[in-house]
């Protein structure tokens, strides 16, 4: 009887040892959070190290892991707002360079597009929706089985893509809600993606509905109209695609694919310039990263290659 407890005790220590290891591969450990919390019903491990998609839909399965390993581990539990933010479309279109490539690829992909006055800046609803669609079913695979998902639009959508989402959105098992109507009736555990908040109302409304201390976590994707004050300051920046650009051209990029570290990358070489963490980038008091630091060392690895080309 003594050697069969035994056993069971040892056996008890390695599934510890191996679910602790597999948990927290990425995370460096915190004193100021609570452990991970345990959503059975969510499979959510992933995120890891940065590295530069090689394909719109890579892109998404990187997104896609670390937005679920930030429902699962966010860095502020009492607060579980979770950010994504990447260029919709394949022209990088949200880099504010006002290249003609991207407002003509933007203006051939479908309608309902937002156009900035100052420069173009386009925000294409329907491959925001497209990812969601995709996040989601991932989230809950057997909807029958859970977590409950729901499906938030912004007080602003228009009435013809409230129509496009209740669409695609049939075979995720998400409830479709307009934050016209007010906050959607959550329950404990749910999880919740907002597609393209625009307003100031449309991003109080994500924080309030995080703070019930019911859902799992509310997750923006690819807000417009955002500014420094826009998303809390304890939100979790999940996975953010950033081209930088010198010279005119893609130099490199500023990638956070959580519980990663925000990486810098050499677009050509591909080499990592930096690697920091949220303290280390984050404008003080925001969820917004400062670009000033990933920017130059950009600048830097190209001037450095231009010099050693010449010199040989």
């Amino acid at each position: 009887m003594k050697s069969f407890t035994a056993v069971l005790a040892n056996a008890a220590l390695l599934v510890v040892f191996f679910s602790t290891n597999s948990c927290y591969s990425f995370v460096t450990p915190r004193t100021d959070v609570t452990p991970l919390r345990k959503l059975s019903k969510l499979r959510a491990f992933g995120g890891g190290a940065a590295k530069i998609p090689s394909s719109p839909d890579d892109r998404d399965n990187q997104a896609i892991k670390a937005v679920k390993a930030a429902i699962s581990s966010p860095r502020n539990p009492s607060l579980p707002v979770v950010e994504c933010e990447f260029p919709p479309l394949k022209a990088l279109n949200k880099l504010g360079d006002g290249s003609l490539r991207s407002a003509t690829e933007a203006e051939q992909n479908n309608q309902d597009c937002i156009f900035d006055r100052n420069y173009v800046y386009v925000i294409n609803r329907q491959a925001n929706l497209a990812f969601a669609v995709k996040l989601l079913k991932s989230i809950s695979p057997l909807p029958f089985m859970g977590p409950k998902t729901w499906l938030l639009t912004s007080s602003s959508a228009s009435q013809s893509f409230m129509a496009s989402a209740k669409s695609k959105s049939k075979g995720t098992g998400a409830a479709l809600h307009s934050l016209r109507d007010g906050l959607p009736k959550t329950s404990k555990g749910d999880v919740c993606v907002l597609v393209t908040p625009s307003s100031s109302a449309d991003y109080n409304a994500a924080e309030r509905i995080a703070s019930t201390g019911d859902v799992s976590g509310v997750v923006i994707l690819n807000g417009f109209a955002k500014d420094t004050r826009s998303v809390p300051s304890g939100a979790t920046m999940a996975y953010f695609y950033k081209a930088l650009t010198y010279n005119s051209q893609v130099a490199g990029y500023l990638i956070r694919s959580y519980p990663g570290k925000w990486t810098t990358l050499d677009a050509t070489t591909k080499q990592v310039l930096s690697l920091v963490d949220d303290d280390e980038i984050l404008v003080r008091g925001t969820n917004t990263p400062d670009l000033r630091s990933a920017g130059k060392l950009v600048q830097m690895s190209v001037d450095q290659r231009a010099i050693r080309a010449r010199r040989s």
